[in-house]
């Protein structure tokens, strides 16, 4: 099987335990407001890769990985899902840890068809990323042109199998800078039972210039990126509602 790959990075540090290669797939349903790589975002775009060629770079800096392992992102992964179920298949045969950075958005409970293809992905899969746009409805649609309710049930999905959960959450001045939003995300997220870390960044303009490059228009050329402070204050508003929606089930 061959995957269209629009890069790779030989030595992620951000994306998962330890050293990483991250792969970074092609395509992508999601147009987030934010997204510094919409480069990924055609379908059909990138370079053609083997599991074979990707593991081959992997094993040539193997002993950098000892700790890390391999992790797929985007785009979103999930668009190349056979493929990225290959390259796991592989890698776990080799002893090589595995993580998943996605939305989630493909992810259909309604179609056996659908969640089969993602029971063979997760019995691969060490580690999900999970990324969490948008906790209203009417908002992540406004800030990523598709709906909630398929990221929300992924991860139900991911609870329901104890697959380990890294939650992703960007924090944007005026859209997700909001106390209650952020509260509610904490509700959701307390709710689950699989969640190891929680991990809340500060909205960056730095894809601002990558945008010129493509000549294409940045929708948040106004809106200013947010401080670290402010990313501190709102991850603990988010971890309030993480304790109140736990405490409440301890009650009931």
């Amino acid at each position: 099987m061959v995957g269209r790959v629009h890069s790779i990075e030989s030595f992620g540090t951000v994306d998962g335990p330890g050293v990483r290669l991250v792969v970074f797939l092609q395509g992508c349903p999601m147009r987030c407001l934010y997204c510094h790589n919409p480069d990924t975002w055609k379908i059909g775009g990138g370079t053609e890769m083997t599991v074979d060629q990707i593991m081959a770079q992997y094993e040539k800096n193997r002993s950098f990985y000892s700790r890390g392992g391999i992790t797929v992102t985007g785009g979103d992964p999930l668009v190349q899902i056979g493929f990225v179920t290959e390259l796991f298949t592989e890698a776990v045969r080799r002893g090589i840890h595995t993580c998943l950075d996605t939305s989630g958005i493909t992810f259909q409970p309604d179609k056996p068809e659908v969640i089969e293809r993602f029971d063979k992905l997760m019995a691969v899969t060490d580690l999900v990323m999970l990324d969490i746009k948008h906790i209203d409805p009417e908002g992540h649609r406004k800030l990523t042109g598709q709906p909630l309710e398929p990221i929300l049930a992924f991860a139900r999905y991911l609870d329901a199998k104890s697959i380990p959960v890294w939650i992703r959450h960007v924090v944007v001045p005026g859209i997700t800078y909001d106390q209650n939003e952020l509260y509610r995300l904490g509700h959701f997220i307390g709710t689950l039972t699989n969640v190891k870390v929680l991990d809340v960044l500060p909205y960056h303009d730095m894809g601002k210039v990558k945008y010129q490059n493509l000549g294409m228009d940045y929708p948040l050329k106004d809106t200013l990126p947010l401080t670290r402070e402010q990313a501190v204050a709102a991850k603990k508003v988010i971890l309030k509602g993480i304790r109140d929606e736990r405490n409440l089930n301890e009650k009931s």
